[in-house]
């Protein structure tokens, strides 16, 4: 995964480790986390995690057929048109764990109101509806560091054909 659309699947297992454990072991590598992110994994889905590993497939807004883009449902929907579905909530965290070797980011500009230069978002159903609240992870190295972000976006919010998105790959374990 290179967050450009690979097509290399990427076996994931998740739910092996309890919140704190998932905490320590993130703070261990290096792992740099946003307020968002530290929102997130406050949250009661790591509470009761499912042990499960699966394959992701990475690809962009653009690969999805959105030449112009498109707003967060009509992404998921079209995966899931396509064979792919929606991770774990708590897939992020796990994934960023699994994924130390990403590239750096051609710029360290962290918001901006879209998606940041070589992130990876994984398409995860949002933990709450509430706008205020944040809508899931993004993994990007900025400078060598390794950084778990969460995001927000409304559903207005047009994603880029060049966003990279991480589903679960239909077929695996």
């Amino acid at each position: 995964m290179n967050g450009k659309g690979s097509s290399t699947p990427l076996r994931l297992r998740v739910g092996w480790l309890s919140r704190e454990e998932l905490l320590t072991e993130l703070k261990r590598i290096g792992v740099l986390l946003n307020a968002s992110a530290e929102v997130l994994l406050k949250s009661p889905a790591f509470d009761q995690q499912d042990l499960e590993t699966f394959h992701l497939a990475e690809c962009t807004v653009g690969q999805l057929g959105f030449g112009d883009g498109a707003v967060l449902s009509s992404i998921f929907a079209k995966a899931q048109e396509t064979g792919l579905s929606l991770c774990p909530a708590i897939a992020g965290p796990y994934l960023r764990l699994l994924m130390t070797d990403q590239e750096s980011a051609p710029d360290s500009v962290m918001s901006n109101g879209s998606a940041p230069s070589s992130s990876i978002t994984v398409a995860a159903a949002p933990l709450s509806d509430d706008d205020d609240y944040p809508k899931g992870f993004y993994l990007r190295a900025v400078s060598g560091d390794l950084w778990l972000r969460g995001y927000h976006a409304t559903d207005q919010h047009i994603w880029s054909p060049d966003d990279c998105f991480v589903f679960r790959a239909s077929g695996g374990p």
